[in-house]
């Protein structure tokens, strides 16, 4: 289950799901909780992050479908974890460069 006073552990927590569901070629998490300082879902102790994912997976597949995917692999984690997540989910092909 999520601890709200243990940030650090919410991403890694995070990043395993996504690790195991997706075997990204790429992957950042941003935790940007600090942007959110008063709003509801920080109050209650609830992660705000962003993600970049790059992976095979995502290989002609439709954006909405690959957020989607993305929502399933990490499902429990929204409610105990998650209060926002931003999702930059993308095939390799389609990754930007220099970044």
């Amino acid at each position: 289950m999520g601890d709200a006073a243990d940030p650090a552990g919410r991403a890694e927590r995070l990043r395993a799901r996504l690790e195991a569901s997706f075997a990204p070629l790429e992957l950042d998490i941003e935790d940007e909780g600090h942007l959110h300082a008063g709003h509801a879902g920080a109050a209650g102790g609830l992660g705000h992050f962003r993600i970049r994912i790059v992976a095979e997976a995502f290989r002609g597949v439709a954006p909405i479908v690959r957020h989607r995917r993305v929502y399933e692999a990490v499902g429990d984690l929204l409610e105990t974890d998650i209060h926002a997540l931003s999702i930059d989910a993308l095939p390799p092909q389609r990754a930007p460069s220099g970044r």
